[in-house]
């Protein structure tokens, strides 16, 4: 089953690399409306994912990332229709140079091919991938996890029914509807037919794609977000802060996980913490320092730091300096998101310059890490490695680079 996918795949290709804008863009906008006018029957599938999942005993994060609603169709609909909006990446040309022998050298933006993305219970991933990725002129085929295999189902065979409706190659999205965990570990040697493998999910799905995948892979990481009150911060923004970053919504990869308080200000400040985090039941877990201050709170443990908790759970831990809160960030994060709160333009630039995350902000909430909200439409991940892709993967990071040369005869010496 799956080589002829892979066959399949290779077999539209070229075609959906030569899709024109218009094309691409009619494609999407009629999938959007394809979603919207069968809400129903997507909600129907869902509901299946949804009870069984239930009786799983799923952790309620993940039933959040699995649970779609009409809002959540609209905004999947509307993220194709955003996608449609953007400017197409594909054939653009840089760096167009003369050289003395007369050649002209430049550099065209191309597909990447056919892409292969491998992801766990969350639904809406089914269309964001697919907008991007059929926007930037690449196949795709996914394998979704068994949480969501009806929903997947449903939402793959209404926007392959939308392309063929507008007498577009429909298999320019696939879908693997084998749930086995050995048809995953086949998919990831199918490097004959996909030309880059994207794993998001858990940190353990993401480790065995990247250990055993022959395919090159973009690994979008998980996330152990940190926030970092420093000596100036302003508490009513740190509090909102870190109230929304923790609590906006508990089960995604932007959320804040960590926070590190300087102990200048961790005597004034922690109650205040605690009384807001309070309001949203959210447990603390915190070193000894802040324990003396906090004497009702959860000792931490060293497995605390590094954990993404995806839950109402905040680790804290209290630092006497600025350069000890960077040092403990850098080793403990998953090179995400982090912030810091303050008021001093010294300590913030620092922070720029030396904490090792895809995004890094300034009294900000981690939560903005996000391809909608950094104006890419959608996006296919959050790359946390440094090649070939860094951050929220949007058009331009589903493509690459070929160089074209301009000649007229000429024959090297």
């Amino acid at each position: 089953m799956l080589q002829e996918l892979g066959i399949r795949a290779k077999a539209v290709e070229l075609q959906v690399a030569l899709l024109n804008c218009e094309e691409k863009n009619r494609g999407l906008c009629s999938a959007a409306a394809a979603l919207l006018e069968q809400a129903e029957e997507i909600l129907k599938a869902n509901q299946i994912d949804l009870e069984k999942a239930k009786e799983n005993g799923m952790r309620p994060a993940l039933l959040d990332r699995l649970t779609l609603s009409k809002e959540r169709i609209k905004g999947m609909a509307e993220g194709l229709r955003q996608v449609a909006d953007l400017e197409d990446p594909i054939g653009e040309v840089t760096g167009m140079k003369l050289r003395p022998n007369g050649l002209r050298i430049g550099q065209r933006r191309v597909p990447l091919g056919v892409i292969g993305i491998i992801y766990e219970a969350r639904p809406n991933v089914t269309a964001d991938a697919f907008a991007l990725c059929f926007k930037s002129g690449n196949v795709c085929i996914l394998k979704g996890g068994s949480d969501a295999i009806y929903s997947n189902q449903k939402i793959v065979a209404i926007i392959r029914e939308a392309l063929k409706k507008e007498q577009l190659p429909e298999d320019a999205l696939l879908f693997i509807d084998d749930t086995n965990r050995k048809t995953t570990q086949e998919f990831m040697k199918m490097n004959s037919y996909v030309d880059v493998l994207i794993p998001r999910g858990s940190a353990g799905l993401i480790q065995t794609v990247v250990e055993q995948s022959t395919i090159p892979v973009i690994e979008t990481g998980t996330g152990n977000c940190h926030i970092f009150v420093e000596d100036s911060a302003d508490f009513e923004m740190a509090l909102e802060i870190i109230d929304n970053a923790k609590t906006q919504r508990i089960g995604v990869c932007n959320t804040c996980e960590s926070l590190v308080v300087s102990a200048k200000i961790a005597d004034e400040f922690l109650p205040l913490l605690k009384e807001r985090l309070d309001q949203k039941q959210v447990e603390i877990r915190g070193d000894e320092r802040a324990r003396k201050i906090l004497p009702s709170i959860t000792a931490a443990t060293q497995e605390d730091w590094g954990m993404e908790y995806l839950d109402y759970i905040l680790s804290l831990k209290i630092v006497d300096s600025f350069e000890e809160a960077v040092l403990h960030i850098n080793r403990y994060h998953t090179k995400h998101s982090d912030a810091i709160i303050t008021q001093d333009y010294r300590c913030a630039e620092r922070f720029l310059n030396e904490i090792d995350a895809a995004a890094v902000y300034v009294n900000a909430s981690t939560r903005f890490t996000d391809g909608v909200e950094f104006g890419f439409g959608a996006e296919i991940g959050i790359s946390t490695q440094k090649l070939h892709a860094r951050g929220p993967m949007g058009l331009r990071e589903l493509t690459t680079l070929k160089y074209v040369i301009y000649g007229n005869g000429q024959i090297r010496k």
